[in-house]
Parts: C-alpha cells; structure tokens; sequence
C-alpha cells in the first residue's frame, strides 16, 4: 500500500477515467485521454490512451500521475505556444487531478475502499468513514461488496428451501390485509421514497465491507427503504445464481413470495447493502402498493444517527459443511448466518 497512495491521493488498482483536455496536435481543439491505475511488479503504473478523431490510438505509460501526463501536456504546451493561443503552464499541472482522483466525489469513493487505513502519509478529506454518493443504482462488477466474495462448495438446493443469500421475510411480517392498513402502507411508502436519501448513508461497515447507516435519528416503525432489483421467477432466480456463482459474484436476491424474487446482483438499490445481524434494528416487510409487491425494510426500534441498519437474514439452517459465520458482533449472536 505504501507504493499506492501519497499526501493527496490514493491509487486503486482497476482505476479508469475518461478526461477531456487539450489536444497535442491541433491548438484549437480537445480530444479523450482514457486514464487507467494498473499495477506491474507490485508498483502502480498508469497509462492514458490518447483517442483523437481521424489520428491512430497512443497509449502512454508512467509510474506517477504526473510522469505520464508530462508527456501529454509538454507538446500541448509547445504547440499553444508556437500557434499565438494561451499559454499553458504545465509546471502548475497536477498528474492526480488530471486523473480525476482529487474530484470531490471520486475521493469520497475511494476513501471508503478496504485497505485505506493502510495508507499512512494521505490527508484523509472526507474522514475514515466517508459518505459515498448517490445513486448507487448500477454496479457493473455485480457485486455489492468491495472485497471478492469467498469461495464456496455447491449447495445441493437452492430456492426450493431458500440457499442463503436468497433473503427472506422476518417471522410475522406479511403483506398488509386491511384496506385501512393497505392505505396506511401507501402513503408511508410515497414519503419514504421521497426522502429516502437524506436519511441513510453508505460507508465502510463495521460488520463486513459496505453497510448503510441512519444520516439522522429514526423513530420506531419507520420505513427506511426499499429494496429494489430486477423481479424474475423462482425458477430463472435458481438458474441465475448458479451463474453468478460461477462467476465468483456475490448473490443478491430477496425472495418476495413463492414465485417472485428480487435480484439486486447487478442492479440494485443501497438496500443491498444492509448487512445481518442477530440482533437488529430494523425488519423485512412486504408492503403492496398500487397492486405491486414491495420489500420495504422498516425500523423495529429507534435507530439513532450514525447507527449501522441491520436485519436479520432469516436463512434456513443448514449442515456444517455449507455454514456461513456471522460477524455481527451482537450479545446473542448465533456465530452462523444459517
């Protein structure tokens, strides 16, 4: 990690950036620098592909933000010099901000990586535990954590007795009956959709990867959000996840009756987010509004500001051999997820 980072800014490997900017060959006109963080010999390297209209790809490489871009804004410097335009002064440049790591809600993103602690000499901006940006709709790594998901053998069924990571209703919630209730449901749902945002925010969990913490203090009974995805059939959600485990992908799916499940693998809302707990502040409920079927997880008891949102899983027990350990860290913790 000391290679990866400096006073200013952190390097991720896997970083990509599309920057538009001068271009080297032509004073009046800008064109795209694709900015990548690679590693090569446990060192960072980084490249910028230089794709300009009517002029063949150029890829040039660096060990420092600032190393590569010199090769770029020396000749831009040069030839807006020589055709009379304004002068650029490259010496005033900086390699980090020219890779968009110093944006303000880039860095918020990567201070909330696994493994910032590590980097000793960066000036934190945003705190230990920053709040990363919204939405958060699309992940196109199809996994809602920030750490490979741990491999695990073949479970001999999968929805049938609902695997684990299939989530689950919490015992005694169900769809509202009533018409009052019904009405009661709907109007909560509009306005916690309506303020959702301001009232949650994603940081670095203190039970595992990511988690979703109360931005302000939350009353008893309130709905805090909605679990969203893709709705697909029982039977496309079992074939889905042997694909995503295949992949290595972290699965997640809630299950919203008999026939339906929610998938938020790769599209999904900051609800995913919600770690488990065995001791939990909030619940799981199926609220039906406007003849759809929602997952809205609620808060069972006053949450207070900063205070991680947790659930209980409700996985199905399972043998030894396919048990998953639960980090919670509550009193009663059951040590297993299932």
């Amino acid at each position: 990690m000391g290679s990866f980072h400096n006073q200013t800014a952190i390097f991720p490997v896997g970083y990509h950036a599309n920057r538009f900017y001068w271009s080297m060959r032509h004073s009046n006109r800008r064109c795209k620098y694709m900015c990548y963080i690679e590693e090569h010999d446990a060192q960072p390297l980084f490249k910028v592909k230089v794709v300009e209209k009517g002029h063949e790809d150029v890829v040039l490489t660096g060990p420092t933000p600032k190393a590569v871009w010199a090769q770029i804004l020396e000749p831009v410097a040069q030839m807006r010099s020589s055709s009379g335009t304004l002068k650029l002064f490259p010496v005033y440049l900086k390699g980090e901000d020219l890779f968009g790591l110093t944006t303000s809600a880039v860095t918020r993103i990567i201070e909330s990586l696994p493994g910032v602690e590590a980097c000793e000499r960066y000036t934190f901006r945003y705190g230990r535990n920053p709040l990363m940006e919204w939405p958060l709709a699309f992940n196109p790594s199809g996994s809602a954590r920030s750490e490979p998901k741990a491999c695990q053998a073949k479970r001999p069924y999968l929805l049938t007795s609902i695997a684990p990571r299939f989530l689950s209703l919490s015992p005694g919630e169900s769809v509202a009956g009533t018409h009052q209730s019904r009405h009661s449901k709907s109007a909560q749902y509009r306005r916690m959709k309506a303020e959702w945002k301001s009232n949650v925010y994603l940081a670095r969990s203190g039970i595992q990867g990511l988690g979703l913490y109360a931005a302000k203090d939350i009353e008893k009974c309130t709905m805090v959000i909605e679990y969203i995805g893709t709705i697909i059939r029982s039977e496309v959600a079992n074939r889905k996840e042997r694909l995503y485990e295949a992949q290595n992908r972290g699965v997640y799916m809630f299950r919203i009756d008999n026939d339906y499940v929610i998938d938020a693998t790769i599209t999904g809302g900051p609800a995913r987010y919600i770690n488990h707990s065995c001791a939990p502040n909030c619940i799981t409920e199926v609220v039906t509004v406007e003849k759809e079927n929602k997952i809205i997880i609620s808060s069972c008891r006053r949450i207070q500001r900063g205070e991680e949102l947790c659930y209980d899983y409700q996985f199905d027990l399972e043998d030894d051999q396919h048990k998953i350990p639960c980090h919670c860290g509550a009193v009663n913790c059951r040590k297993w997820m299932n």
